[in-house]
């Protein structure tokens, strides 16, 4: 039966479940490579069952209200972990199998608190909160980096082996609990079993070892990627500030991953010479306007938004250096927008446009800004509508799909769903179309292609498209109901005189055919 942990011993759980539930330096070549000890690889799970685990715990991540897959955010945290994930391959860390079977996905979550975690699989989790504390790129990337680190190693696959007497359906269970738990005690006790989840407790002395070397695989892997070590000391300095506090909750990740003065003193150790002296950090203009996008998307109360401009008002305001600024009038005008207040968004978004003029990517990041308030104002005519895409890069003959980034290709298909121009809607599918293609486990664009054939009137395309979307959720059954109706929808429109027509009939069938395969699969790992 479900019982009701302690404070302390739901801490313990996480302190394994997401901190410590990561990998372990199994390779020689790795050893090699960096030139540290390594724990071994005496894993017993292979690296298919770590990811099928990683799957069922992702695929109730993805049904969490507070998933969310802001394109914005995701390009710029992608703009660091995919340099992140080619240096691990270089250095040898990750290897070709691993590299081929695990996720390599990070999900982002509205949570406020400061944390992320690796799950099984490849799958990391990212909040908000996180994004909106760290003053840099580096920082960050020293985040990612050990996050990373604990896949690569194998850190999940060797504690699974270790707790050899606890199913992966359960260990998958108490990972799940611990993270319900984190947000509300009774919804994660109900998801935890006593003994089970108590006897993870056990594993906090190996989970430290873990994270020292998570500590030292992922210092070499940041600045094998082009990141500034200091990044990493940075962000210890900034979580202990915060243990000295006496962390009151907002600080998750202090205790997944405990603080410890070993830690602090190995790190700034490894710095290079004549870097024990941290310099000041020098926060970029487009890292505070994503620091400040995180802070409003994680936090969208009235009472919150409102506080953006009493800081932007402030007398001291204008003597704040200029990354302070930047961030703080980009925040104000995305809290201006979600308050309906168009026109404090757009007199800001001058004054904010005036400022970054210098910078060619913080310009772009604001003059896309600038199409997202007039797309949620609604109030534009299409011609005005258009010369805002045309400012900002977007419009549809500037930019080939190979080199458009996700958030162009989302903001287009928005700009053409509401332009409602059959030349835009065509030209727009074609380019999600084929970045489907390349990524097909992109729900996201599958999500707007759909949004684009329903617009155009393609309700069976519309329909697989919306499979599609809950496939790449891994939501085997929702896609299923969706293939059906689409093939339901085939037989009363009946047969086509166009090949198109057969084609989509034709994938329809395969695909669901498909999915009851991988349906079947799934029902076989459940106890």
């Amino acid at each position: 039966m479900p019982i009701s942990l302690s404070g302390k011993a739901r801490e313990a759980m996480l302190m394994v479940a997401i901190g410590a539930f990561l990998p372990f330096a199994a390779q020689a070549q790795s050893s090699v490579t960096s030139g540290l000890p390594l724990l071994g690889d005496s894993s017993d799970m292979t690296s298919s069952a770590e990811r099928r685990l990683g799957d069922r715990i992702a695929r109730e991540l993805y049904r969490d209200p507070d998933y969310l897959d802001d394109t914005v955010l995701s390009d710029y945290v992608q703009g660091i972990w995919q340099p992140l994930l080619a240096a691990a391959r270089l250095r040898g860390d990750l290897t070709p199998e691993l590299d081929e079977r695990f996720a390599w996905q990070v999900l982002l979550g509205r949570d406020r608190t400061v944390n992320a975690f690796a799950l099984p699989g490849g799958y990391l989790g990212l909040h908000l909160g996180l994004l909106a504390v760290v003053t840099s790129r580096d920082e960050l990337a020293s985040v990612l980096g050990h996050e990373l680190s604990h896949v690569t190693q194998r850190h999940i696959s060797r504690l699974v082996s270790k707790s050899s007497q606890q199913a992966p359906w359960m260990i998958g269970a108490m990972i799940l609990g611990v993270l319900a738990a984190s947000k509300n005690a009774d919804a994660g006790n109900a998801l935890l079993m006593g003994g089970q989840a108590l006897s993870a407790q056990s594993q906090l002395n190996f989970s430290r070892d873990m994270e020292r070397e998570a500590d030292r695989v992922g210092l070499g892997v940041m600045t094998q990627a082009g990141f500034d070590a200091q990044g990493f000391v940075t962000m210890f300095d900034k979580l202990q500030q915060a243990s000295r506090l006496n962390d009151n909750g907002a600080y998750p990740y202090l205790r997944s991953h405990p603080l410890t003065t070993e830690r602090i003193a190995d790190m700034q150790a490894r710095l290079p010479l004549g870097g024990a002296t941290l310099a000041p950090v020098s926060v970029g203009w487009v890292h505070a306007m994503m620091a400040a996008r995180a802070r409003v998307l994680s936090n969208s109360s009235a009472e919150s938004l409102r506080s953006w401009s009493v800081q932007v008002n402030d007398a001291a305001f204008k003597s704040q250096p200029l990354a302070v600024q930047v961030g703080a009038l980009y925040g104000l005008v995305m809290a201006a927008s979600q308050l309906r207040d168009v026109g404090e968004a757009r007199r800001q978004l001058r004054h904010l446009l005036a400022l970054v003029v210098t910078d060619a990517q913080a310009s772009r990041q604001v003059r896309w800004l600038e199409v997202e308030v007039a797309l949620a104002a609604h109030d534009l005519p299409p011609a005005q509508l258009r010369a805002l895409a045309q400012l900002a890069g977007l419009a549809l003959t500037q930019s080939a799909v190979e080199s458009a980034s996700r958030t162009e290709l989302v903001l287009q298909a928005q700009l053409a769903t509401q332009d409602d121009q059959p030349a835009a809607l065509a030209a727009v599918a074609q380019r999600l179309q084929t970045w489907v293609a390349l990524s097909p486990n992109d729900a996201t664009a599958w999500q707007w292609l759909a949004t684009v054939y329903t617009a155009q009137g393609q309700s069976v395309r519309a329909l697989r498209a919306n499979a599609e979307t809950q496939v790449a959720r891994l939501d085997y059954g929702a896609a299923l109901d969706r293939l059906k109706a689409a093939q339901e929808l085939v037989r009363q429109l009946g047969a086509g005189n166009s090949s198109a027509d057969h084609i989509d009939a034709s994938i329809i069938d395969t695909r669901r055919r498909q999915v009851e395969n991988l349906m079947k699969e799934q029902a076989l790992e459940r106890p």
